[in-house]
């Protein structure tokens, strides 16, 4: 592609001509279309995610829980919850199936995340992994950064499943995660079994990184320059993404939780993912934003310092030895994270059983 070819495309669409691939950070069949038309090859989603879906159009979503309790004589409301999450994502897996072939399986990929209750639940959590990738052949499977999770990762890997570690926040999670995949790699390979059409990411939330640090400015009256914790997110995260690229990890790194411009344009160049809601694609591409390699530009040495004296939080998200496994589940952000994510699933849970039962309350 010549330089004048790159000049007239989108600003998503000079990011996905780079190292760096664009994912949509929904399921919702209108925005992904919208992202595969602007450079996206995959697509995410969470229990967040999916109860905002159903809310987009809860008519249709009401309707066919309806149907399908019909069709399931003594299915509970978690039997139908999961049935919609699965209808959903084969959807939006449909729509990235041509670039699941163009790229033999390293592109063009879903994520459906596990019941996020199971976070510390080693066999329910592994065992609808694996029954996820029955879903789509291009489903690719969400598991947390847990203590349970990351184990879980291992085994889910050696038995052929794409994974996307979620629920990360910090250098020490990912290497984990990654480790943890490359041993499931391993055992395959030891074993004869194909490794190479596997897209395995490990997500880092950069952007909830800041907002825990934001929530600590407020309570604790801490006083940092307003860049150092824009650049919070970033400056984990490319760290991170320096110890990948000097261990040669298979597994890529997955950047999530979207605040502002900097959680994009700072890691364009880079051999990475991008998951972006559709608010921010359209922003982002009505921008005036150069669109260059800032991946391996380093975070000014400033912001790092101030922030690692100012939050031990940082310190732990952004050193390599920072957390243990046996801490992950504790660390701040992960324990917020969780409980959004199962809020969010009971949220879920209501509107299936919403969609059941009148309510007498309310008046038609």
């Amino acid at each position: 592609m010549t330089l004048t070819q790159v000049a007239t495309l989108s600003p998503l669409q000079q990011t996905a001509a780079t190292a760096t691939d664009i994912w949509n950070d929904s399921c919702a069949v209108d925005e992904l279309e919208y992202a595969i038309e602007h450079g996206a090859v995959g697509a995410t989603a969470n229990p967040t995610i999916v109860t905002d879906v159903w809310k987009k159009d809860p008519a249709r979503w009401s309707r066919r829980v309806r149907e399908l309790a019909a069709e399931r004589e003594g299915a509970t409301e978690v039997d139908l919850a999961w049935e919609i999450v699965e209808e959903m994502s084969r959807e939006g897996a449909a729509l990235l199936m041509p670039a699941f072939d163009k790229y033999g399986g390293r592109q063009g990929r879903l994520s459906m995340q596990t019941n996020p209750t199971f976070w510390r639940s080693f066999e329910p959590m592994l065992e609808q992994g694996v029954h996820f990738t029955t879903v789509a052949p291009n489903i690719i499977v969400k598991f947390p950064a847990t203590k349970v999770g990351i184990a879980v990762m291992e085994e889910a890997t050696y038995r052929g499943v794409s994974i996307n570690c979620t629920v990360s926040f910090s250098v020490a999670q990912a290497v984990a995660a990654a480790e943890a995949v490359e041993r499931g790699l391993e055992r395959r390979e030891a074993e004869g079994l194909p490794t190479n059409d596997m897209g395995p990411v490990i997500t880092i939330m950069v952007g909830r990184v800041e907002d825990w640090l934001k929530l600590l400015v407020d309570r604790d009256g801490i006083v940092v320059h307003p860049a150092a914790l824009a650049y919070s997110g970033v400056a984990v995260f490319k760290r991170a993404y320096g110890i990948f690229q000097e261990r040669g990890f298979r597994a890529r790194l997955l950047a999530a939780a979207i605040r502002h411009h900097l959680h994009w344009s700072e890691f364009v160049g880079g051999d990475v993912v991008i998951t972006m809601p559709s608010s921010w694609q359209k922003k982002f591409n009505a921008s005036a934003i150069e669109v260059r390699d800032r991946m391996h530009e380093p975070v000014d040495p400033l912001y790092i310092n101030e922030l690692l004296a100012a939050f031990p939080d940082f310190r732990r998200a952004f050193q390599p030895d920072g957390l243990t496994v046996d801490e992950f589940d504790s660390f701040p952000p992960s324990a917020r994270t969780l409980r959004a994510f199962i809020a969010s699933y009971h949220d879920l849970l209501a509107a299936v059983t919403d969609a059941q039962l009148p309510n007498p309350d309310i008046r038609s």
